[in-house]
């Protein structure tokens, strides 16, 4: 992968989730000034205030800007999927997008690239069809909020934005999201299959998912859904053997389907459900994985 070696000034929202705060250190390392949207009143010069709740966006903070990254998102396996809870799943990232692409249209001069973090939960279950890019939205709670997610950046389209959907896999890394909640598990020898196993599980490194992102905010040439996961989707049967592998600890532990759902909820859908999804238009693009195996990107994400 190629960068920019112009200093660009990147807008982040949702800088303090896994995915943000290691974008939010990769560019700033590489020397690009960084923004941060807080929900509160900006307290320091690259802070900027915003509200998703409110469509509140202070647009003046964001003169100047060159992209903007927007990550921002209530989590999807952080709480039992109960109606209100399914509703700000849905709230905090369509009205969170719709906020900030109107807050961009409403520039005199716009940033050049509105990159907007989504999930590969738009393909819904694929069992073991392999999909990309091209493949339709899929059935059920998580496509539909994709569906809306996706359409609600049309104002910063419509006023001549490059927008990049970046239709994100399970993130492997050990201090945050779902895997890192694996990874003390795995490591105490209490960790296994979920369900039969047979379900195929789409990750990337988080190493490949921040450089994936910069990928996407230097490639004039993206637009429109691209897939950040590996090149090389795994069964759950495989991640637990994995985790194994490389932990050094025994998998035997399997967490059978009706427990699963008992203590999930909804949400027991989708972890057992199964997502085979190529990064076409990634690999199409010229960018190179630095992690694409799954004992790779694990080995990493366990230093």
């Amino acid at each position: 992968m190629q960068r920019s070696a112009t200093r660009k000034r990147v807008a982040v929202t949702g800088a303090t989730g896994l995915i943000g705060r290691a974008l939010v250190r990769s560019l700033r390392a590489d020397g690009h000034d960084v923004l941060r949207l807080v929900r509160r009143p900006a307290a320091t010069a690259d802070e900027v205030e915003w509200d998703p709740k409110r469509l509140y966006v202070d647009a003046a903070g964001l003169v100047g800007v060159d992209a903007v990254v927007h990550l921002a998102g209530a989590g999807v396996g952080e709480r039992r999927w109960t109606e209100a809870y399914k509703r700000e799943i849905r709230d905090s990232r369509v009205l969170g997008t719709r906020a900030i692409a109107e807050a961009l249209a409403s520039l005199a001069e716009p940033p050049e690239v509105l990159v907007c973090g989504t999930a590969l939960g738009y393909y819904g279950d694929t069992g073991s069809r392999a999909v990309d890019e091209s493949a339709p939205a899929g059935t059920g709670f998580l496509p539909s909020v994709c569906v809306e997610w996706e359409a609600a950046a049309a104002p910063a389209e419509e006023a001549g934005i490059r927008v990049a959907h970046a239709r994100t896999g399970l993130v492997v890394a050990r201090e945050g999201g779902a895997w890192g909640r694996l990874f003390p598990v795995f490591r105490a020898g209490l960790g296994g299959r979920m369900g039969d196993g047979r379900q195929y599980w789409s990750h990337i490194s988080l190493h490949d998912e921040v450089a994936a992102l910069r990928h996407l905010v230097d490639t004039p040439a993206l637009s429109g859904p691209v897939n950040l996961t590996a090149p090389e989707p795994v069964t759950n049967r495989e991640v637990t053997a994995a985790m194994g592998r490389v932990l050094r600890r025994p998998t035997v532990c399997a967490v059978p389907a009706p427990a699963l759902k008992l203590v999930l909820g909804d949400f027991a859908q989708d972890v057992l459900g199964s997502q085979r999804v190529l990064p076409a238009r990634l690999l199409e693009s010229g960018f190179d994985f630095a992690f694409p195996t799954i004992d790779e990107a694990i080995r990493a994400a366990a230093r």
